[in-house]
Parts: C-alpha cells; structure tokens; sequence
C-alpha cells in the first residue's frame, strides 16, 4: 500500500497527472491487498468459528476495524473518481480546475462518515487516509496471520500426538498398565485429558497460544506457543519408554527367572560351603574367631516365587520393578556369600601358608646337605607336630616355623657363598 505526497502549492497540469497516475496505482495495490485479506484462509476460519479469550476479542476489533478499512478505501475511491472527473473536463485544466485538484489531491477534503472513537465522521487527506489504511491493514493481518499459523500448527501436531497417544493406551492395556494399578497408566489418562483441553483452547482461542517476535513489525510476525504440547510429548514419551521396559519383560521374563534361580542357588550352595568350612576350621584351628556364617535369605526366595506367580498371571508391571530389584539382591547375595567363605577359610589359609613355607626352607637346607642338621631337625619336628595337628594354634605354630627359618638361615648364611646367601635371603623374603 503506498503514501501519496504531502501538501504543497498549485499543482500544474503535469504534477497533476503524475498525482492521478500514482494514485492510481495505489489505488490497484490497496484494492488487491483488501480483496487478498478478504479471502484470507484464516480470516474465513475465524469468521467460522465459535471464539473465546483474547481471540474473540480480537476478533471482534479486526472484523470493526476491516469494516472501517472499507469504509476508507470507498472514500478513497471516490475522491479518486473525483479527481479524474475534474481532469477529464478538458484537455487543458484551468486555473480553477488546477486548485480544485489540488486542494482534491493534497488537502484534507475526504469526509468518512463513522469513523473510530465515537465520532460521527473523519475528514482526512489522500496521503493521511492512506497512512490510516495502512495501520489498519497491518493491524488486521497480524491478527489473522497469528491466528492462522496457530491453527496451522498446532491442532495437527495435537492430533498425531493423540494417535500416538492412543497407540501407546493400547500397548499398555496389553501388558496390564491401567490407571489405578500403575502410575504410567495415570499418567496417560492424564496425558489425554490435557490434549483433549489443549486442541479445544486452541481452536476456540488461539491467539492464547501465539508468542509475538520481540522487535518485529511485520504482520505475523511471532511463533505458536508450543509449551504445553511439548511437555506432554516428553511425558508421553517417557510412558512409552516404561511401557517398552514392560514388554521387554514379557519376552525375557523366563530366562531372567531362570537366572535368578541359578544366582541365588550358587548363593546357598556357597554359604552351604562356607558353613562346612566353619565347622572344620573350629575343629582343626585353636584360638581362633570364625565367623557365623548366616543360612540362606528366605526373603528373596519368596519374591522370587512372587515374580513366578506375576509371570504366571501375566502381570508384567508388576513383574518389571520386581525382577530389576531382585537381580540386584541376588548379585548382592552371592558377593556376600563368597565374602564369607573367604573369611571362614581365612586361617585355613594362614595354615596351608605356613606349611608350605616350612617344606620350602626343608627343601632349601636338604639342596645345601644340612638336612640332618641336630637343630634343624628337632626344630622342623616341633614346627610339623604343631601344624599338622589338630586343633592347631596358629601363633605358636608360626612362631615355630620362624625358629626354623632362622636356623636355617644361619647355618645356610655360613655354608654358601656371598652372592648365594644374598639370593636364598631375597627368596626367604618373598
């Protein structure tokens, strides 16, 4: 839409062509631009619809504000008529035709009857009447592009949300997650309700929905508020999610159960061991702390058969949390379990240690021809009695084979070589 020029003395006959010529131009850009905005989709949909909110008052103000605009374009109109009546009168304009345009043409002689805030009418210029066509031309659009682009937007996007909504209510209804008797299962009435009142407050209202670009003067210029539907889009998504966790389930369910089961038995089968080992350790070793070993966690198999009884009735939303917690309690279970056997059998251990150190030094004085050393054998026949008897004190019996290693390596420091007796003391040491 286009500005004509401001006001000035007469016009010549020239200046006053140009004027009628742009005129008319302007004239064609402001007819299009109205019939364009006429057959505007959205203003169509907005004329159709059942409005509430901002929108309806909005509404309300464009479809005055487009009827004014008409108003002002039919003045337009005819004071453009007027002009080209006054020119056509003969070939060569008078002086008086020549004022008479001018003042036509650039003074404030266009009377719109009705005009805005409660006056009767307004009187503007050519150029001031386009300025006020223009305002409201924009001002109109706005609104009906906003509009428009929520609709556009929105309500099909809400839609395949919905059919992906539904699709999921049916996965989760196959696998037991219903609402009442599983959170995701209220989470999707919840997620239904919201998008059943979501694409309704969009329809009837949908300037509710528009966020305007900061600093932008062009019609429309803005983006549809797509908060909402984006929070529920996560919401359903991670519902989608568990629900696929529940499926999962359904297909491994047997195979997990069955690992279970393999889990906790090497559980008791070791603490069964380490019970065994308690009892030869409180036999064979003296003065000893053995600790009790506990008996098998009936806890665990009684969820156990709860997880069987779940997959037996199909209820695998219940099923999921349960197996998830058990396979970490039975992990838990054997850890503990062999952590017992390790410290029941501990002073077993230190036994076996100690015998084995003693036949090594055996050994060592037997390669160096000091077996039958008198010392030496009378100090191996105390440390062997004290290690292969039963019970065994494990202090005095490492005492007794320390007696030994330092016998022996007294006499081995005196019969072997310097760089002999370095190694056999390196290896004393390891």
């Amino acid at each position: 839409m286009g500005v004509t020029d401001p006001a000035g003395p007469v016009m010549d006959r020239d200046e006053v062509d140009r004027a009628l010529a742009r005129l008319g131009q302007e004239h064609e850009a402001i007819e299009t631009s109205l019939l364009a905005l006429q057959d505007h989709a959205g203003r169509r949909l907005l004329e159709g619809a059942e409005l509430t909110g901002v929108t309806k008052e909005r509404w309300q103000a464009t479809e005055a504000q487009i009827t004014l605009l008409w108003a002002y374009f039919d003045a337009y109109t005819a004071a453009l008529r007027g002009a080209r009546e006054i020119r056509s009168r003969r070939r060569w304009s008078s002086r008086e035709d020549l004022a008479e345009l001018t003042e036509l043409l650039r003074g404030a002689c266009v009377t719109v009857p009705g005009g805005g805030n409660g006056r009767l009418s307004e009187t503007f210029s050519l150029s001031t009447l386009v300025d006020r066509m223009n305002e409201l031309y924009a001002t109109s659009l706005d609104m009906i592009v906003a509009a428009d682009a929520v609709w556009s937007a929105l309500p099909a996007r809400i839609d395949l949300l919905a059919a992906e909504l539904q699709r999921t209510r049916g996965l989760a209804h196959s696998v037991g997650v219903r609402p009442g008797e599983h959170p995701a299962g209220d989470d999707l009435e919840r997620i239904t309700r919201t998008l059943t009142q979501l694409r309704a407050d969009v329809v009837s209202d949908p300037l509710a929905f528009w966020v305007p670009a900061e600093g932008s003067s062009a019609p429309g210029g803005g983006r549809p508020d797509t908060t909402v539907y984006d929070r529920e889009a996560r919401a359903l998504e991670d519902v989608r999610r568990e629900i696929d966790a529940v499926l999962t389930v359904r297909q491994d369910a047997e195979a997990r159960l069955i690992r279970l089961r393999d889990v906790l038995s090497r559980a008791d089968r070791t603490l069964a061991e380490a019970r065994t080992a308690r009892g030869e350790v409180l036999a064979k070793i003296a003065a000893t702390e053995v600790p009790v070993v506990s008996g098998p966690p009936t806890a665990l198999q009684e969820q156990l058969a709860t997880a069987a009884e779940y997959r037996r009735q199909a209820q695998w939303h219940r099923l999921s949390p349960l197996l998830e917690s058990l396979e970490e309690k039975a992990e838990d279970e054997l850890l503990r379990a062999r952590e017992s056997l390790t410290a029941v059998t501990a002073p077993l251990a230190v036994r076996a240690e100690l015998r084995g150190r003693l036949d090594a030094y055996k050994a060592k004085v037997a390669r160096h021809g000091l077996a039958e050393d008198p010392l030496l054998v009378e100090r191996y026949d105390a440390a062997r009695r004290m290690l292969w008897s039963a019970p065994c004190d494990l202090r005095v019996a490492e005492q007794a084979v320390l007696r030994y290693q330092q016998a022996a390596a007294e006499l081995l420091g005196g019969a072997s070589a310097p760089e002999d007796t370095q190694g056999e003391h390196r290896g004393d040491g390891s």
